[in-house]
């Protein structure tokens, strides 16, 4: 029975159907409907996923936009993806401010704003959006007959710092029976699941699995901002048995206190799955320990989808792999030259998710074919397979961090401080974090004379960039080591923080 719980709100399966039916009716009032974009700049809350719902309903696509973006990121997802109508809280878009696009603006909860400590002027609604709360309070339930899913389009990070439309077309009802078996082998759905909304809703996986959780006649408990106690408490409250969690999480968990962990009951958990980036080996033991065998790890993005998965079982006997090839899903390995390489032998990975249908980067089809081996599509990631078909990774070959299961480009951070005064030139790579996966370190080389320091560089970015973006680490060198060509080696400057890990995750 479908249910969206919210702190001490619960919003039962009759209350949501009327939700959705009346958000239905005031985003098709506002000119959405199929061949039609609604862009959702939102926290994590109920009405995150209620308008999500009403915007399929009426064949419209969804475009959730990552909130830690600076403006300029999010004024060029709103311009790429064509977007018609945005709606979010009203402190987003005070941030975003006005721009060529409708705007329907949502007060923000009070768990929401105390989550996130925000000030009384911050929840004050802006002058450029039109208020949502009185068109739904006004709408009549929606009378249309619901359409087909639309297309999706998430947008993630590329290479050179511009986020990436990555855009599948609409899951016809040839389609949907491959697309939900993959979702149930991977997120294990079942009716009558409950599942921790853990992750925030404008990241791809956590999203699909809230929306399939409650399509499947689940329920979901949605958290506005995760804190690790909360989370233990929640699970026993409300028996969860389901979660999507990231590397982060986990971390934040294991650092309770010992008489804290084993105050909750999670006996309720048949399945955590966790992913959006590599887990430690020593964390995901702890793991293990405490939650038990039912932690799966699964490997994918928004691009390609679910490729491979471990179960905890199988994780303890091959430690450190990311699992075989799911349902639909084929993995090869590739040599610089474009060789097919066998068991054991490391290259790049490719792989494609076939019970998906195929995306393509909106408006940058030389970038989707620039990509494709064989069918199969470059995940930028190296590493091999063994003689039973688990993948390993040991490697990323495109230059991306991930944090806290946040893809970061350096490319972009690089032409930010690039035009910082008294920097002459610059590197961006990911080190080590414990807590994190990988954190921001940044080498500067400053000009002759100028006077920089560490905060000023920080300062710099958070401010063109967003704070999401700014390196933790700042160092300063009188100069950068440089191939002949000019490229700066940047494994001679990220050596010395990997070399006593077990492989760079």
């Amino acid at each position: 029975m479908a249910e969206l719980r919210f702190g001490e709100e619960s919003i039962g399966e009759a209350a949501l159907a009327r939700a959705v039916g009346g958000a239905a009716s005031v985003l098709e009032a506002a000119g959405l409907g199929p061949g039609r974009t609604g862009a959702l700049l939102a926290r994590n809350e109920p009405r995150f996923l209620v308008l999500s719902l009403a915007l399929a309903r009426i064949g419209a696509s969804t475009v959730p936009l990552n909130w830690h973006f600076g403006a300029e990121d999010l004024r060029y997802i709103l311009a790429d993806s064509g977007a018609d109508v945005l709606i979010g809280h009203h402190d987003l878009l005070r941030k975003l401010g006005p721009g060529g696009i409708r705007a329907l603006g949502m007060d923000v909860p009070p768990l929401l704003a105390r989550a996130w400590h925000l000030a009384a002027a911050d929840l004050e609604p802006v002058p450029f959006a039109e208020r949502l709360e009185p068109l739904l309070a006004a709408a009549h339930p929606w009378a249309g007959v619901p359409r087909a899913l639309p297309p999706t389009l998430l947008y993630t990070s590329g290479t050179t710092g511009r986020p990436k439309g990555v855009r599948r077309p609409a899951i016809t009802a040839e389609w949907l029976p491959r697309v939900s078996a993959v979702t149930t082998a991977v997120f294990g759905n079942r009716p009558g699941m409950r599942l921790l909304v853990a992750a925030p809703l404008y990241h791809a996986a956590p999203n699909v699995t809230a929306l399939s959780a409650l399509r499947a006649g689940g329920s979901a408990v949605v958290m506005p901002r995760f804190d690790a106690e909360t989370a233990l408490a929640l699970i026993e409250r409300h028996r969860i048995t389901h979660a999507f969690m990231v590397a982060t999480m986990f971390v934040r968990l294991l650092r309770l206190p010992e008489s804290t962990r084993r105050r909750y009951d999670l006996s309720s958990l048949e399945r955590v799955v966790h992913g959006a980036g590599p887990c430690p080996p020593d964390v995901k033991r702890a793991m293990l320990e405490w939650f038990g065998p039912c932690l799966v790890e699964y490997y994918g993005s928004s691009e390609y989808g679910p490729i491979a998965a471990i179960t905890s079982k199988e994780w303890l006997e091959r430690p450190g792999s990311v699992g075989r090839a799911v349902p639909g899903a084929r993995i090869a390995i590739y040599s610089e030259d474009g060789r097919r390489l066998g068991p054991g032998e490391t290259g790049e990975i490719y792989c494609r998710q076939f019970d998906y249908p195929d995306f393509s980067y909106l408006n940058r089809e030389a970038e989707r074919a620039a990509v494709e081996r064989d069918d199969l599509v470059s995940c930028g990631d190296v590493g091999h397979l063994d003689a039973d078909g688990y993948l390993w990774i040991t490697d990323r070959k495109r230059d991306m961090v991930i944090s806290g299961g946040v893809n970061l480009y350096p490319a972009e951070i690089e032409a930010a401080l690039a035009t910082m005064p008294g920097v002459a030139d610059c590197a961006v790579f990911g080190i080590p974090d414990r807590e994190f996966g990988e954190a921001l370190a940044a080498c500067v080389q400053p000009l002759p004379g100028a006077a920089l320091d560490a905060e000023a560089v920080r300062a710099w970015v958070r401010e063109r960039l967003g704070s999401l973006k700014q390196p933790k680490l700042v160092e300063f060198r009188e100069a950068l080591p440089r191939e002949e060509s000019g490229k700066i080696f940047k494994r001679r400057l990220r050596e010395p923080y990997w070399q006593d890990q077990p492989r760079r995750i």
